[in-house]
């Protein structure tokens, strides 16, 4: 790990430098065990893409978070860097149908890679550098690419073990450990109770993800804790005495998992007509009954509910606080000694025995594998999105994921602390296994379904609040005015480019067949995708103060139920959309183009996207900010030639080769920030038509 503090800069940047390229090796070297170029395009899970994703995705993060911090203003491949943007995980605005992506060649993929390591190292030598390196430093942008790239060392080797073991190479730079033997019998040992207080502070050593910050604090009773990680032989027993075939023991959730995936042992055993073999990361071997079992969620759940039973003991998952008291107990410091842990691919790349690496009266209380707690990963107290990813930890406060702890084998970087905290899927795989406690502590952390993110709820309530001094819903009357001027026009499919929450998407359907909603804010996408799927939403709205009102929104209070068939939400980088985004009869753009980074190369192939006579309609208060748009990049608002140049003069000069303005048009709107507190601001509408043929 690097520390964000120092006293020299410019060794400073020798460490941020070594650690990059350590980072991109390491990456690449995980790579390099794949068996051929083909093995880049299996999918190994149907809910993620194939490798070669993940391969160009990470370097593509990079440039990212860089154009998003104002790094740098130009991308190296806008083909690619749209290819790879997003798309990692099974949520409802990920775009995994692989009829949309013509995956680009390895060797093309490698270049790119190339590309960005030299463009990231160029940086780090030229970049200024002040010290300690905070939140708002351009250098948060680097630490965060190459922690965001250690994640997917550790995601992609999961990935990997999940395919055929033909396309993966058995000799590389790190080794399975084949050692094996009788599991240990594992036995609860106390833990005495005490205060848990989490939570990193912006001062703190070491680079973090938004969800680590805040505070909390909690008071744990004493309890009980198996010695050892769940092995191998100790989860046969379940297996062998039917653990799967009997749902007593499932929750609802994973039952239903089991019987999709018709489970009947760990995803990683292979039964065979001698026993057990185990799938490692490269190689299989006879079932090491010493190593830990690596499950799901639902998996390690059902396993504690058979064992209380069979021992008459209330035995469960821990919790999240318990995991941190046990390592409190266990002389856990903040980072991890892969000296006494097997963690950081500093000894195999797979698990080892469970009696191997002891820590006080306990076996990998950190390393090995992650182990699965009770607790569903929220925010702590003071959490604050970082706003060059806002989707790394709000998408997963869904109550749909849990969080893991302690890191396993391939775990680097921010994994191997103390305060990372990460959360999956409970039907994930993630090389985690569990420990048990035996407890009758209640954890008091519960999902709020009431949004309280300020800039969520003050675009919910511009999106779907009622009307402020006489004055129409401003995204309502946007979609209203769209569908007046498409009256004679064909109404097949719209596009909704920074649909925000997503009350335009919708107001467009009543009008067309198909309706797409994009945006670049995942938060916006996630509260737009769940008023979609469950037909309402809540949220918090500000009085005064401290005061705030409960607010309960739905389709139905709208007429919009079934509109809500019609759409669908991706999020997506308006300046660079993939080429599929095309084939519309209309283009809507509310309010964007005055809070891009460059608002000509969003209309620069808009043209492209629209049917022959198609119409763009975009909408904007013209209100040029540098914090969003450089001022070089304004489409007006400025001087030109002695002459005042406006945003409309400048929207002629871009699209004028493509369109012919149709009809302007003054919307008001306001946007209510507590009960008193009112923004009046008046938006134009331009009206474009496309025209067949170029002018020049």
């Amino acid at each position: 790990m690097i520390s964000l503090y120092g006293s020299d800069s410019q060794q400073k940047r020798r460490e941020i430098k070594a650690y990059f390229n350590e980072t991109y090796d390491q990456y690449e070297t995980l790579f390099a065990y794949m068996a051929d170029d083909a093995a880049f395009y299996a999918r190994p899970e149907k809910l993620r893409h194939p490798l070669i994703f993940y391969f160009g995705h990470t370097a593509v993060f990079f440039v990212n978070k860089l154009v998003i911090a104002k790094v740098i203003d130009k991308r190296i491949d806008p083909k690619l860097e749209s290819i790879f943007a997003v798309g990692v995980d099974e949520m409802s605005w990920d775009d995994l149908d692989e009829k949309n992506y013509d995956w680009p060649g390895v060797a093309e993929t490698r270049v790119y890679r190339d590309k960005v390591r030299e463009l990231v190292n160029r940086l780090i030598d030229t970049l200024p550098l002040s010290l300690p390196i905070t939140w708002e430093s351009p250098w948060w942008a680097i630490l965060m690419g190459i922690e965001h790239e250690r994640i997917h060392l550790e995601t992609s080797s999961v990935l990997m073990r999940q395919l055929p073991i033909e396309m993966v190479r058995k000799e590389g730079a790190w080794q399975v450990c084949e050692e094996s033997g009788d599991a240990p019998e594992n036995v609860l040992v106390p833990v005495p109770g005490g205060k848990v207080r989490v939570g990193k502070r912006r001062e703190d050593d070491f680079y973090g993800w938004d969800n680590e910050y805040g505070v909390h604090e909690a008071d744990i009773p004493d309890f009980f804790a198996s010695k050892y990680l769940v092995s191998n032989g100790e989860f046969l027993r379940f297996v062998e005495e039917g653990g799967y075939q009997n749902d007593l023991f499932w929750e609802e959730e994973g039952a239903a998992w089991k019987a999709y995936t018709k489970a009947e042992h760990p995803t990683f055993w292979i039964r065979t007509e001698t026993g057990y073999m185990q799938r490692h990361f490269n190689k299989i071997v006879p079932l090491p009954l010493n190593h830990p079992v690596d499950v799901n969620y639902h998996e390690a759940k059902a396993f504690c509910n058979w064992l209380s039973q069979k021992e008459g003991r209330l035995l469960r998952l821990p919790t999240e606080d318990e995991w941190y008291r046990l390592a409190d107990v266990a002389g856990i410091g903040e980072v991890y000694d892969d000296k006494t842990a097997n963690i950081n691919l500093a000894h195999f790349i797979s698990s080892v025995p469970v009696d191997r690496f002891r820590h006080g009266a306990f076996y990998d209380v950190v390393g090995n594998v992650w182990q699965w707690t009770e607790t569903l990963i929220y925010p702590f107290d003071g959490f604050a999105v970082h706003p060059w990813y806002d989707d790394f930890s709000t998408p997963t406060f869904d109550g749909r994921h849990n969080l893991i702890k302690g890191g396993s084998f391939i775990s680097t970087g921010n994994e191997t602390l103390k305060s990372s905290r990460y959360a999956f899927r409970r039907h994930f795989f993630q090389h985690a296994g569990f420990r048990y406690v035996e407890s009758g502590y209640e954890e008091q952390i519960a999902a709020n379904v009431y949004e309280s993110d300020t800039q969520i709820v003050q675009y919910a309530e511009f999106g779907w609040g009622e009307k402020c001094f006489g004055i129409e819903n401003y995204p309502a009357a946007c979609a209203r005015y769209a569908l007046e001027f498409m009256k004679r026009k064909p109404r097949r499919r719209a596009l909704d480019v920074g649909c925000a929450i997503g009350r335009s998407t919708f107001e467009l359907a009543r009008g067309f067949d198909e309706v797409t909603g994009l945006d670049f804010t995942a938060r916006f996408i996630a509260l737009a995708t769940r008023m979609k799927e469950e037909g309402k939403i809540g949220y918090a709205f500000p009085v005064e103060g401290d005061l705030v009102t409960y607010k309960q929104v739905a389709l139905k209070d709208f007429g919009l139920e079934e509109e809500a068939k019609k759409v669908q939400f991706w999020q997506a980088d308006a300046c660079n959309l993939k080429p599929h985004f095309s084939g519309y009869d209309l283009i809507f753009a509310g309010n964007l183009i005055d809070r891009l980074y460059d608002p000509a190369k969003f209309l620069s192939d808009l043209h492209e996207r629209l049917n022959e006579g198609g119409l763009l309609i975009l909408t904007s208060p013209y209100t040029w900010l540098e914090a969003f748009t450089p001022k070089e990049k304004w489409l007006g608002g400025f001087k030109k030639d002695g002459e005042d140049f406006t945003t409309l003069d400048g929207l002629k000069e871009v699209l004028g080769v493509h369109f012919d303005l149709m009809h302007t048009r003054d919307i008001p709107f306001v946007i209510k920030e507590t009960a008193r507190k009112h923004q009046h601001t008046i938006a134009q509408m331009s009206v474009w038509k496309s025209v067949h043929e170029v002018r020049f």
